[in-house]
């Protein structure tokens, strides 16, 4: 009998290449806190360093390529059907970034057989060349209520705006992706922030919270400060780095991506791809949409 999990391993192993790569899912609790801008920022600024980076949407409104200014009108679930062929789906939108619509795949993830999910590690295996970070845009309507590949990937990173609504929705999802799965460690990105020291407070704020009623530990992962700049970079379908390199955003981005490839591994030191395929084929056929809204 064929070995299937030993196939998906290696399937994904070839997708991200070399045993290094890191995966971080970018999550939030609400809308309206740039996650998305964050994201396809950090992935031009980890390509200015040299980084392959490939960003896995899962969105289909705001996705990454809009971003950017292309058009996404692909899925990878037509490549598994058979529709279309991963060169058609796979967008390259910036040296060194590439991103994969997978908006449609992921919340069939649970629901794919056995010769579909085979298909699938068959033509991540394609993608070259190799990926040296995969950023996750998650979304926030997943049908079970938290992506898969949130819980399964190395980091998972919250992003929070510098106001109540957004910090208060921040730590509810912390909460139940705690109580949950037993989710232990997040990072916290505060986007949009008017100083240094209010983006800090915030994290230490959120992470004393958690702490007290044991549900999780938070890590700084940084800030990207209010900039009207990196508003209008946007507007022009680019990176802020790319037009403003000198502004508060790009250098504020620029760092977060520094320190994103130094970041240690989480938790009890599982990590990398083989822990990243175990938990994602655990998780995405047994995760339990009412623990998660519990």
């Amino acid at each position: 009998m064929a070995d299937f999990h030993g196939d998906q391993a290696a399937g994904l192993r070839r997708l991200l290449g070399r045993p290094q790569a890191r995966i971080v899912t970018f999550v939030a609790g609400s809308l309206g806190v740039g996650k998305s801008v964050v994201v396809a920022n950090l992935a031009a600024a980890l390509a200015r360093k040299g980084m392959q980076t490939l960003v896995v949407d899962e969105n289909t409104n705001d996705s990454i390529a809009a971003f950017y200014g292309a058009l996404a009108p692909y899925d990878l679930q037509q490549v598994i059907d058979g529709e279309k062929s991963l060169a058609e789906v796979i967008l390259s939108i910036a040296p060194g970034v590439r991103v994969l619509p997978a908006a449609r795949v992921v919340k069939k993830l649970a629901r794919l057989s056995e010769v579909e999910q085979r298909i699938l590690l068959d033509c991540l295996g394609e993608i070259e060349p190799s990926a040296d970070v995969v950023l996750v845009d998650s979304s926030l309507d997943h049908p079970l209520g938290f992506s898969p590949l949130g819980l399964a990937a190395q980091e998972t990173v919250v992003v929070v705006a510098p106001n109540t609504a957004s910090i208060t929705e921040a730590y509810a999802l912390i909460k139940k992706v705690s109580l949950g799965y037993a989710h232990k460690h997040f990072r916290i990105l505060v986007n949009k922030a008017r100083a240094a020291g209010e983006a800090r407070a915030i994290h230490d704020n959120i992470d004393r919270l958690t702490r007290s009623r044991q549900l999780a530990s938070l890590d700084y992962a940084g800030y990207v400060p209010l900039d009207e700049q990196l508003r209008q970079a946007s507007r022009l379908c680019q990176p802020v780095a790319a037009l403003f390199p000198a502004s508060p955003a790009a250098k504020a981005l620029q760092s977060v991506a520094n320190e994103l490839l130094n970041w240690s591994a989480a938790g009890d030191g599982d990590g990398g791809l083989e822990h990243f395929v175990q938990q994602l084929l655990h998780l995405s056929h047994r995760i339990d949409p009412i623990a998660i809204y519990a």
